[in-house]
C-alpha cells in the first residue's frame, strides 16, 4: 500500500513539475552535451589521425592500438579519486579543471614523434579526462529524480554519437584541407584545432554550472522548494538505498554493472576508434568521404539513445531495455565480419550495432542511482565507469593485435559479440523491484 501511494504521489508531482524540469533541462543539458561532445571528440579523433600518422611516424597497428588503449589506463586509475574530488569541491570548478587540462593535452598530441611519446600523452589525456562522465552523471542525480533520468541521461549523452556525426566529416575535412599548411600534416592540425572547443567550454563552465540547485540564480525560491521535495520523495521511494563510500565500492551490483558496461564499450569503442579503418578496408580512400560515412552509425546512436532511454523511463523498466539491445548488438557485430568487403553492408551492420549499444547506455546509467545516493552514488558511478573503461584498452589492443597477426579484426569482433551476449543475460539478474523505478 505504501509503495502504491508513493508511486501515485510521485506521478502527481511529476505532472505538476513538468515546467520546472523543462527549465532545468534547457539550462543544464545543452551545455553539458556540448562538453561531452568535445570530450569524446578529443578521445576518438586519434582514429582519424591514424589514417596519416601511422605512415608518417612508422607506427604499427599494434602501437596504435596500445596507444589508443593506454588512454583508458589513466582514465581508470583516476576515475574514483576524481569523482570524490568533484563531490568535495563542487561540479563547476572540477569539471572546468577536467576540460581545460584534457584540451591542452589533446592539442599537444600533434607534437608526438615516437611510440613512447604517443603512449605517454594518451595516458595523461586519460588521467586528465577521468571523472568527467561519472561526475556529470552524479551531478544530474542532484537535479532530477530517478524516473526522469533515462531520458535526461540520453539527452546529455547524445554528445557521444554527435561527436562522430559532427566530428567525422569535420575531421576528414581538416585532414584533407589543412595538410601541409605551414609544414604541418593534416593529423597535426586535427589535434590542434579540435582541442580549442574543450578549452573554451572549460572556461565557460565557471559561468554555466551552479554547484547545487540552491545556488541556481535562475530558479525561484518556490521552484527550489518543489525540487527539494521531489528529490526527497524519490529517495524515500527507494528500497534500502545506500549512502557511504563502502556501500558504493564494495557493492556486487556495481561490479555487475561494470561488467555489463565493459561489454557495451567493447563494441562502442570498436566503432568509435576503428570505423574509419573499417570503411577504408572496403575500398574508400578519400578522408572526407570516410568522415561522412563514419557519421552514419553515430546518427543511429543518437536515435537509439533518445528512443530507448525514453522508452525505459515511460515503462519504468531497465532490465529488458539493457538485455535486448545488447543481444541485437552482438548479432550485428558478428555479422559484420562476414560482409567486411562490402561498403553498404559494413556500414549497415555497424549502424545497427551503434544504434542499440549506444541506446542502452542511458538505461545503464539510470540504474546505479536506484539503489545508491550521495557518496555511495559518486563512488558507484566512478567505479562502474572505471571497470567498464578497461574495455577501451582491451578493445583497441585486441583489434590492433588481431589485425597485425591475421590481417583482419574478425576474431576480436567475435569475442566482443560473445561478451555482449553474456552481459545481456547478466542484466536480467538484477531484481526488477529495485531497478525498475
Amino acid at each position: 500500500m505504501h509503495t502504491e501511494t508513493a508511486t501515485v504521489f510521485t506521478k502527481t508531482i511529476d505532472n505538476n513539475n513538468n515546467d520546472l524540469y523543462k527549465k532545468i533541462t534547457w539550462k543544464l543539458i545543452p551545455f553539458l552535451c556540448f562538453c561531452y561532445l568535445a570530450a569524446y571528440l578529443d578521445r576518438i579523433n586519434v582514429g582519424f589521425a591514424k589514417l596519416q600518422m601511422l605512415e608518417d611516424l612508422q607506427f604499427s597497428e599494434t602501437v596504435y592500438g596500445l596507444g589508443a588503449g593506454l588512454f583508458f589506463v589513466g582514465y581508470i586509475l583516476f576515475e574514483v579519486p576524481s569523482n570524490l574530488a568533484l563531490e568535495k569541491v563542487g561540479a563547476r570548478v572540477w569539471i572546468a579543471r577536467i576540460m581545460i587540462s584534457w584540451g591542452v593535452l589533446s592539442g599537444m598530441t600533434m607534437l608526438v614523434s615516437t611510440p613512447a611519446q604517443f603512449y605517454t600523452i594518451r595516458f595523461l589525456l586519460g588521467a586528465a579526462e577521468a571523472g568527467f562522465l561519472p561526475g556529470v552523471l552524479y551531478y544530474l542525480t542532484t537535479w532530477f529524480p530517478t524516473y526522469r533520468r533515462g531520458k535526461i541521461i540520453a539527452l546529455f549523452m547524445i554528445g557521444l554519437p554527435l561527436s562522430s556525426v559532427i566530428g567525422g566529416p569535420i575531421s576528414g575535412w581538416i585532414m584533407s584541407h589543412f595538410d601541409g599548411l605551414y609544414d604541418f600534416r593534416g593529423w597535426q592540425w586535427l589535434f590542434m584545432i579540435e582541442a580549442v572547443p574543450s578549452i573554451l567550454l572549460g572556461f565557460l563552465t565557471f559561468w554555466a554550472l551552479p554547484n547545487h540547485y540552491d545556488k541556481a540564480k535562475w530558479l525561484t525560491a518556490e521552484e527550489k522548494e518543489l525540487l527539494r521535495k521531489d528529490l526527497e520523495n524519490d529517495d524515500n521511494e527507494g528500497k534500502g538505498i545506500k549512502t557511504s563510500f563502502k556501500d558504493g565500492f564494495f557493492n556486487i551490483k556495481i561490479w555487475m554493472l561494470g561488467a555489463i558496461d565493459f561489454s557495451i564499450l567493447l563494441g562502442a569503442y570498436a566503432i568509435g576508434f576503428w570505423m574509419p579503418t573499417f570503411i577504408r578496408n572496403t575500398g574508400v580512400v578519400d578522408t572526407f568521404h570516410i568522415g561522412l560515412l563514419s557519421a552514419i552509425p553515430s546518427i543511429a546512436g543518437v536515435i537509439g539513445m533518445l528512443a530507448i532511454g525514453a522508452s525505459s523511463d515511460r515503462h519504468r523498466e531497465r532490465r529488458w531495455h539493457l538485455c535486448i539491445p545488447l543481444l541485437v548488438g552482438a548479432a550485428a557485430l558478428a555479422t559484420s565480419t562476414f560482409v567486411a568487403d562490402n561498403l553498404i553492408l559494413t556500414v549497415l551492420m555497424f549502424t545497427i550495432a551503434s544504434g542499440v549499444l549506444l541506446g542502452a547506455v542511458p538505461v545503464f546509467f539510470s540504474v546505479p542511482a536506484t539503489f545508491l545516493k550521495g557518496t555511495a552514488a559518486a563512488t558507484g558511478f566512478a567505479l562502474a565507469c572505471s571497470l567498464a573503461n578497461i574495455a577501451g584498452l582491451v578493445s583497441n589492443s585486441l583489434i590492433g593485435v588481431a589485425t597485425d597477426l591475421t590481417g583482419t579484426s574478425h576474431a576480436a569482433l567475435w569475442f566482443f559479440s560473445v561478451c555482449l551476449v553474456g552481459s545481456g543475460l547478466l542484466a536480467l539478474v538484477f531484481p526488477a523491484k529495485v531497478v525498475n523505478r
